[in-house]
């Protein structure tokens, strides 16, 4: 058409240049511009066939006049002047179409002229091209051009133009920013690349030269765009390099396929490969990609010899890639066995590379498994890559997952790249801790699957390794531990996988300092249980890997150094044992330290020697003491001391068969001579440099810290007692030291102030040894205690003096105060120390008249010293001040809990009382809430103290005081909340404050504002133990322990005041959040530590704080339980609890009706009727009379089957222990069967235990006649659910009749005979007989006791794991009786379950057929008001392609095979169902469903409306759940799913019939045929209405 037009212009006009000037002239647009094109392309043709010089110059003129100018306007647009822009499509013709006309031009113009005037002008344009101010775009005007005019230049003689220009494309298009960059390797690349080798050349220079990693996109979009030149097919000439042979090529492949984040670029790099491939294979030559790296493969090759396979493997490989981009696990899954089939091709069992077999080459044999690779094994790298940067962190661990199991099944050949890509991209996935959630259905605790299958091929690739490869991994292993920051739980897992490795020698220093950089610089916020652990691992990796010749012990020492031994490294753990064990063997074997030959030790130091050196260095005094003033000494060379010290002594204490005391007491001694020479010359020598003395007294404290023994045998301990022994034999001279030091102005500057801390440290330590070593009255201690509380006082009479507070004077003040704290505090632990007598002392008197809060004044600036660090600063003085507060509230404390019994004076008083802190407490506790405001909140602990004994004097006169002083604390603790050292001791003393017993009597007897606040209190407190776990275990704990002692002495009312705060008790009966994932796999893990007891050092060294959820309803079971049922105030606590969480119940259920299985509904719903089983036995029977319709009505409830299960236990034991509730249990069964719908379930299970309820009346056979009736009634249901549990109850209930011999039950006889004979002689496998055979094997039917199996374990373990309850609501037995906060509790039977109740799982009553030949499948079905997708492939057919299932399936029924699969929505409402089908009590029928169509205009059509479903056709459906109403739990009970067989004239709802069971789960083949007796529970019943109406 275009060639029609353009002759029919040229035949108007006679000369072509005026048709061409008058088309250049006017408004440009799309039209005009593309009729120019075709026009000049015809004079093209004509000038082929002879043209004048008129003609080029005409083109010249229209090239230069026109188009350029046009494409320059086009894409150069003045900034923010878009009023006059064409539209974007517009543009884009008017841009093509110009540039097709300038290239014509160009031809016509003759020879290259034009083009190469045109290609020089743009060159330069696009060269100086930049962000110039006003105009855009000048560089893709220029590219533009040079697109339209390049294939007009001439390769011979434009050649260095040609090169110039594509140098400055390549330049632009791998900048890779802006429009211009994509037009450069769109559109100016591939038109050069026609210019011949010379250009490509030129291209394939620059994009071999290095480049930035993450720029490998627009390298990428280059080789696409030029793909075709680059890897031409078989018929097409090469005119430019072969980028197949290169290794830079295929290494951007991979970039592009692993590494790119954006879609597109995996894409082009995907294309590439696809392409070389199909080249490759097209061209039939051999082609090899080198240099190879050693005997290794080449990233690529083709041999036309393995064809074949290498066909396969590359489909197969793009496949997978091209699988991957839909990120849909449920897409990938079935693709990963093919990523097996790649390693299968990728290796040969040959030594030689595939491509030099011809050449006979010969390989020497490795280490590694026997065979080569056959591709290069980056290839396979590329894909796990693509898998650990997926968005979807389930494909991300079905990576990790699959390469970890790799060298479990295959014996793969040794890569390089291998080692790289653990150490890096696995390792990098390995730091997302979600892949370390437990399996579904694995039990808590149990450890993570990955993180054992990670040790399993850490232990298999090391040992696989070759020798002198295994030092370099594992040092970057342990490298890129400590490069980043990893959080908690990978770290256990990888610190565990490398305690895994068999020993060999492979880490030296330098493994052991990255050991260390991982203890110092990852683990720093880790939680501490898992730090401990983590620890603890990192010290066996370090005894099994290194090479003890390689270093020294003191390099060891510095190690262990940061190992903290409150977490981990404890002595007499495991983990101690086997460190001392490991220096056992290798004691003489370690290499020289570099400190040797100063000390004249031999070349290769033994412990004992290592260790005596250790301590005679220790205690020189240093060279570079130059004053007494100098700081205190660092205390970490203490702890390496010490610990040396009692490793040495207890590796010297494993080398005889038998423990000897004579000989551990000589190498102690041997050890600490040197130190213990020094400490008995404290008292007498002088001179003595300070800190020589302070360094031995820092030893002496953490060698009696650190020698505490841990673990079962720490009584076994004889190095404690020794140790002790030896301090003993000096502890007169410390004594007199000490009291010198702190009494005699000695400590003068703001450093001695760490020095007085320390010789308080040691004051402690001394009087601590007072009861071990058996001191009696008189000992050294007890000597200086006298002597040192009078120079303190002295101290402080004197600094109130109006002397000038200079800094020596202010120094000893804050050390004084310190140390009479210290004293009080010895005093208040070991009475036996006290020096006065019981009445108030000069020392009392002087710390009752203290006055509180004094601000310690910062000293004057011109006694100050002269060094710089000695000027106290702002921030530092006031630490000092804050620490000299705290020190008089500790004395004060000590007063108030000495003396605080003293009663205040009347009004009337004398004035001048002897203790004014005791007898004045209202401005004492203001003082404390003063203190409060200028306190630090590490230092508010002894004003808690104080205003606990405080506050229950003042609650009655000065309650608003009181309110205050709530208010302030309860800022203080919130203040706290993240500071983990100090929150807990802090919230304790909070808690005994505001919830002491004299405080919660007083508020509850005056019922004032403060009665309010604390309630306040305390659900402020619950709503932050929903953040914080542990907060309200400390609330609950005091509160119980403080009403359970008085509770145990049957005190008179001594419940009376729990009974005001019973809410409490209530919360807590209830208690528990649903944690976030990432915090649920926390507590896995750390269960899964606290699982490994002993064998993990943590274990014992870390105290467990008892801070779970669970141990709040731990505690208050056993407080219930110890609570007495026939003391009355007990007996109505009770029974007011009961009625509250039955209230709590009803709430839940009206609140929502309906909600998801192990939601926090259900679960509070759930321990709502845990404790009321609990409760019960204390219950009598005027109680039950209040509240059994509560509990009657709770069983009509919607509810989940755990809470159906405690409803109907607790209504047997009522009905067993009190039969007189039976009428009204009777007359549950009245309500109509639409109003009850599967909820009477509920009630016949409990008519299952009627040989338990009637286990105590003497008269059985009216109570089971009336049983009998209901039963049969009930028989009749429609709902298959109800008659499958009313035939449990029938031949629970007839085989009583039959014991008892119940007469007048004859009429019925032979049908109820024949019924169970049918039901139990059921042929076939259809859903009938399978689930009724199901719930007779139900455990509460088959196997629960009522009676028996009353106990605690049952209530919360055994039945929330028997009825699908999340593991998190399970309460092992053992944590409650680790709980020891309150004594034992015998208010139930007893903690364990005596029957084989708890040898029971879970799955053994819901067998379940997997594969396609069973007869129905086993998808769980619900009933009412659920509304649930079922996905027909999830349990169907797991072993087998669906493809291949159905179109069989049906095939072998006879009918077509479609592909229409049916998900029905199960949506308990007759408009949804299609119809009304009266007898459909289980799944909706797939054929009535409107909606499950493929072909909307079909289900539209009158003859496919659903019908009515008569009775006679069934389809079995799954047994479905007992959930009645809500997603979640399993119980046996039976939906159908009925067929019509009057749709069948609709082709649709042929084809829904076909495949609506497939659909739903069930096998089409399992239908049984059309019979005229229904097949149901009750077969034989449906005649029995009239004898049932006898028996009534």
């Amino acid at each position: 058409m275009e060639w029609v037009l353009a002759e029919a212009l040229l035949a108007q006009s006679r000369d072509p240049r005026v048709l061409l000037a008058t088309l250049c002239r006017g408004e440009a647009s799309a039209e005009r511009v593309e009729t120019l094109r075709f026009l000049l392309q015809r004079l093209e043709d004509g000038a082929a066939r002879g043209g004048g010089d008129a003609l080029s110059e005409a083109a010249r003129e229209v090239a230069a006049g026109y188009l350029v100018p046009l494409m320059r306007g086009l894409r150069a647009r003045p900034a923010g002047a878009t009023d006059g822009d064409p539209p974007a499509p517009h543009r884009r013709r008017l841009w093509t179409a110009a540039g097709a006309a300038l290239r014509s031009c160009a031809r016509l113009a003759g020879g290259s002229q034009l083009a190469t005037t045109l290609a020089e002008e743009a060159l330069r344009d696009l060269l100086a091209s930049g962000p110039a101010p006003g105009l855009e775009g000048s560089a893709e005007a220029a590219v533009e051009v040079l697109a339209a005019v390049g294939p007009c230049l001439r390769p011979l003689e434009d050649g260095q133009l040609l090169e110039r220009v594509a140098q400055a494309a390549l330049s632009l298009a791998l900048a890779g920013d802006g429009e211009a960059a994509a037009l450069a390797a769109g559109r100016l690349l591939p038109a050069l690349g026609q210019s011949g080798g010379a250009v490509l050349r030129a291209v394939w220079g620059g994009l071999l030269a290095p480049s930035e990693p993450g720029r490998v996109g627009p390298r990428l979009q280059v080789l696409s765009a030029l793909a075709e030149r680059l890897l031409p097919e078989p018929d097409q000439r090469q005119m430019g390099p072969d980028a197949r042979r290169c290794a830079r090529f295929w290494q951007t492949v991979q970039a592009g396929l692993a590494l790119a984040e954006d879609a597109l670029t995996r894409k082009r790099a995907r294309y590439l490969l696809q392409r070389a491939v199909e080249v490759s294979a097209e061209h039939g030559a051999d082609c090899i990609c080198g240099p190879r790296e050693g005997n290794g493969p080449s990233l690529f090759w083709w041999s036309e010899k393995k064809k074949d396979e290498l066909l396969k493997f590359w489909e197969n490989y793009i496949l997978i890639l091209e699988t991957l981009e839909g990120n849909q696990i449920h897409v990938i899954k079935p693709v990963l066995p093919k990523l097996n089939n790649l390693f299968e091709y990728s290796v040969s069992e040959e030594n030689v590379p595939p491509e030099q077999q011809s050449a006979g080459v010969q390989c020497q044999p490795e280490t590694f498994p026997a065979g080569r690779w056959l591709l290069h094994p980056s290839w396979h790298l590329c894909i796990y890559k693509r898998m650990f940067e997926s968005e979807n962190k389930i494909l991300t661990k079905e990576g990790v997952v699959h390469f970890l199991e790799l060298y479990e099944t295959k014996a793969l050949p040794f890569s390089p790249d291998f080692s790289e890509f653990i150490i890096g991209p696995l390792m990098d996935a390995l730091s997302e801790s979600s892949l370390y959630s437990r399996c579904p259905g694995q039990l808590m605790g149990s450890g993570s699957p990955l993180g054992w299958k990670l040790q399993r091929f850490l232990v298999t690739y090391v040992s696989l390794l070759p020798e002198e490869l295994k030092s370099s991994f594992l040092l970057n292993f342990i490298r890129k531990m400590s490069s980043r920051h990893w959080c908690a739980v990978p770290i256990v897992f990888l610190s565990k996988a490398l305690a895994g490795v068999p020993r060999c020698k492979a880490l030296g220093l330098e493994g052991l300092l990255a050991l260390r950089d991982v203890l110092q610089c990852t683990m720093a916020t880790h939680q501490v249980l898992l730090r401990g652990a983590a620890q603890g691992y990192l010290l066996q990796t370090a005894v099994s890997l290194l090479d003890v010749e390689k270093v020294s012990l003191s390099d060891i020492s510095t190690f262990l150094l940061s190992l903290r031994p409150e977490e981990s490294l404890g002595r007499g753990t495991s983990l101690w044992t086997e460190l001392c064990e490991w220096l056992r063997v290798n004691e003489n074997c370690f290499g020289r330290a570099s400190t040797c030959s100063s000390i004249g030790l031999r070349e290769t130091c033994s412990l004992n020697a290592y260790v005596k050196n250790l301590v005679e260095e220790y205690v020189k005094p240093p060279a570079w003491e130059a004053a007494e003033t100098c700081w205190m000494p660092d205390w970490a060379e203490a702890r390496l001391v010490a610990l040396m010290v009692l490793l040495a002594v207890d590796v010297e204490g494993m080398k005889v068969q038998y423990s000897e005391k004579r000989r551990t007491q000589n190498v102690l001694r041997m050890f600490l001579d040197p130190l213990l020479d020094a400490l008995g010359k404290l008292g007498t020598n002088a001179y003595m440099p300070v800190l020589k003395a302070d360094r031995c007294l820092q030893l002496l404290v953490t060698l009696l810290h650190t020698c505490a023994r841990k673990g079962p045998r720490a009584q076994d301990d004889e190095v404690s007692p020794l140790l002790q022994d030896l301090v003993a034999a000096t502890a007169e001279s410390i004594s007199q030291f000490v009291l010198r030091r702190l009494t005699m102005s000695e400590l003068s500057s703001v450093s001695d102030l760490d020095r007085g801390h320390l010789y308080l440290q040691v004051f402690t330590e001394l009087t601590g040894l007072h009861r071990e070593v058996g001191w009696k009255r008189g000992n050294p201690v007890w000597r200086v205690l006298s002597p040192l509380k009078t120079a303190c006082i002295r101290h402080l009479q004197d600094m109130d003096s109006g002397q000038e507070p200079t800094l020596g004077r202010q120094v000893q003040r804050v050390v004084s105060m310190a140390a009479l704290a210290a004293v009080c505090k010895a005093v208040d632990q070991k009475p036996e120390l006290q020096l006065d007598p019981p009445d108030a002392g000069p020392t009392e008197r002087f710390l009752a008249s203290l006055p509180l809060n004094q601000m310690l004044q910062k000293p004057c600036p011109e006694e100050q010293s002269s060094d710089f660090e000695e000027s106290p600063s702002s921030q530092g003085w006031g630490k000092i001040a804050a620490q000299y507060i705290h020190d008089q509230w500790v004395c004060l404390s000590f007063l108030l809990k000495k003396y605080h019994t003293l009663l205040p004076p009347s009004e009337g008083g004398p004035p001048g009382p002897a203790l004014p802190a005791v007898q004045m407490p209202a401005r004492t506790l203001q003082s404390a809430l003063d203190a409060l405001t200028v306190l630090p909140s590490d230092q508010v602990l002894p004003v808690f103290h104080c205003m606990r004994l405080l506050v229950p004097q003042l609650l009655a006169s000065s309650e608003s005081l009181c309110i205050e002083a709530f208010d302030l604390a309860w800022k203080v603790i919130c203040s706290l909340s993240n500071t983990q050292l100090i929150f807990w001791s802090n919230l304790k003393a909070f808690v005994q404050l505001v919830f002491d017993a004299k405080v919660l009597t007083i508020a509850a007897k005056i019922k004032g504002q403060a009665y309010f606040k604390i309630k306040e209190i305390m659900y402020k407190m619950i709503e932050m133990s929903a953040i914080k776990t542990g907060v309200f275990n400390t609330l609950i704990t005091h509160c119980c322990q403080s009403w359970v002692v008085p509770a145990s002495n049957v005190s008179p009312g001594s419940l009376s005041t729990a009974k005001h705060y019973s809410e409490l008790v209530l919360e807590a009966c209830v208690f528990g959040t649903v944690f976030r994932r990432d915090q649920r796999l926390i507590q896995d893990v750390q269960t899964f530590i606290e699982n490994l007891g002993h064998d993990c050092a943590a274990n014992v060294v870390i105290e467990n704080t008892q801070r779970e959820d669970h141990y709040v309803r731990i505690c208050a079971v056993k407080f219930l339980c110890l609570l007495d049922g026939s003391n009355m105030s007990h007996k109505l606590f009770m029974e007011d609890l009961a009625i509250k969480l039955l209230d709590k119940d009803e709430l839940a259920s009206t609140s929502r009706t309906r909600y998801y299985a192990n939601s926090q509904h259900h679960r509070v719903k759930n321990r709502v009727w845990q404790m009321l089983l609990v409760l019960f036995p204390r219950f009598d029977q005027n109680f039950l009379n209040r509240i059994i319709d509560k509990i009657f009505q709770a069983g009509f409830s919607n509810n989940q089957a755990s809470i159906k299960y405690y409803i109907e236990w607790i209504i047997i034991l009522i009905l067993h222990k009190f039969p007189q509730f039976l009428p009204k249990f009777w007359d549950c069964f009245s309500y109509g069967e639409e109003h009850l719908k599967t909820s009477i379930c509920t009630f016949l299970s409990v008519l299952s235990h009627f040989d338990i309820i009637t286990q105590n009346i003497p008269e059985k056979k009216p109570l089971l006649k009336r049983a009998l009736a209901i039963v049969l009634r009930w028989g009749l249901s429609h709902n298959f659910s109800v008659r499958l549990y009313a035939l449990v109850a029938l031949k629970k209930i007839w085989g009583m009749c039959k014991t008892w011999q119940v007469e007048d039950v004859d009429a019925v006889t032979p049908v109820i005979e024949s019924s169970l004979s049918q039901v139990e002689n059921m042929h076939g496998a259809g859903n009938a007989k399978k689930n009724w055979q199901r719930i007779q094997d139900h455990f509460f039917f088959a196997t629960f006791h009522p009676l028996e199996d009353y106990c605690l374990e049952t209530i919360f373990h055994i039945l929330p794991r028997l009825s699908g309850l999340v593991e998190d609501e399970w309460i092992a037995i053992d944590k409650f009786t680790r709980f020891t906060d309150l004594p034992p509790a015998a208010g139930l039977q007893g903690y364990l379950c005596p029957t084989q109740l708890r040898e029971l799982r879970p799955g053994d009553w819901a067998q379940q057929d997997v594969g396609s030949n069973s007869g129905e499948a086993d998808n769980p079905s619900e009933w009412t008001d659920v509304q649930k997708k079922i996905i027909p492939w999830k349990n169907n057919a797991p072993d087998l392609d669906l493809e291949l299932v159905f179109p069989d399936r049906a095939s072998r029924l006879g009918k077509s095979t479609g592909r229409l699969i049916v998900v029905a929505s199960l949506i308990d409402k007759p408009t949804n169902l299609g119809g009304q089908a009266p007898a459909a009590d289980g799944l909706p029928a797939a054929a009535e469903s409107t909606r499950l169509h493929g072909h909307r205009r079909g289900a539209d059509r009158p003859e496919c409306r659903p019908h009515p479903v008569p009775l006679s056709r069934e389809v079995p459906a799954p047994a479905g759940k007992r959930a009645r109403g809500n997603p979640g739990e399993s119980d046996p009970a039976v939906g159908r799913v009925r067929g019509n067989p009057s749709a069948g004239h609709c082709p649709l709802a042929q084809r829904a019939r076909e495949w609506g069971a497939a659909g739903l789960g069930v096998h089409p083949a399992a239908a049984p045929p059309a019979r005229g007796p229904r097949r149901g529970a009750l077969p034989v019943l449906r005649s029995a209405a009239g004898a049932a109406d006898v028996l009534f």
